[in-house]
């Protein structure tokens, strides 16, 4: 709603009992009118944000219980530490399934945010950036499985990381085929799959 009035009939009338109320009207309107420009991603963004740090309450948890990792060069050690803090959250969360973090709003958005960057003026070189040492496509993923050390990670393109939610470091983004996974950078856990969020290559 705008309203105006010119300083003609403020001069004359002065600022009334109905001017006034107009007036206020029109204060109190605004704010309502500023929610209209979120984009139509933001919800389900919050969503994913929101069980994102529902996931790191939980992690934060489950690794106080665990001895603390000390500072050493030994592989074993940090691979054995990884390994039982892993085990450690998929007992914490048994029933965790797709869709649990990327949640179907979430997940839409996500594929309306991939489709800007990926089918736009600079979606060739996006996908480009992405390609070399990508993983393969029908490599097995399923929440609360183990992201393979012997498998290659996408660097996700400055376009898509823009288009994408921040995260907190204790978890990353990964790209498998047309899938997204968000993983535990500690315990290389998959925390969730969200599959078919990519556009196909044109």
């Amino acid at each position: 709603m705008t309203c105006y009035t010119t300083q003609a009939s403020r001069t004359r009338r002065g600022w009334g009992p109905g001017l006034l109320a107009i007036f206020l009207s029109c204060v109190v309107a605004t704010p309502m009118l500023a929610g209209q420009g979120a984009t139509p991603n933001a919800a389900g963004f919050k969503e994913f944000s929101d069980q994102v740090q529902r996931y790191l309450k939980l992690q934060k948890a489950v690794e106080s219980g665990l001895p603390a990792m000390k500072s050493t060069d030994l592989p074993e050690m940090i691979t054995a530490h990884q390994q039982a803090l892993a085990r450690k959250i998929r007992e914490a969360r048994p029933h965790a399934k797709p869709g649990d973090v990327f949640t179907p709003a979430a997940s839409e958005a996500f594929r309306r945010a991939s489709r800007a960057a990926l089918e736009g003026p600079g979606s060739a070189h996006s996908r480009a950036y992405m390609q070399p040492g990508a993983p393969n496509p029908r490599m097995r993923l399923a929440v609360n499985g183990i992201y393979p050390d012997t498998e290659p990670i996408t660097a996700l393109s400055p376009a898509l990381l823009a288009a994408f939610p921040p995260l907190p470091v204790e978890v990353a983004y990964r790209v498998v085929g047309r899938t997204l996974i968000l993983i535990d950078v500690k315990s290389r856990l998959i925390v969730d799959v969200a599959r078919l969020i990519l556009p196909p290559a044109s």
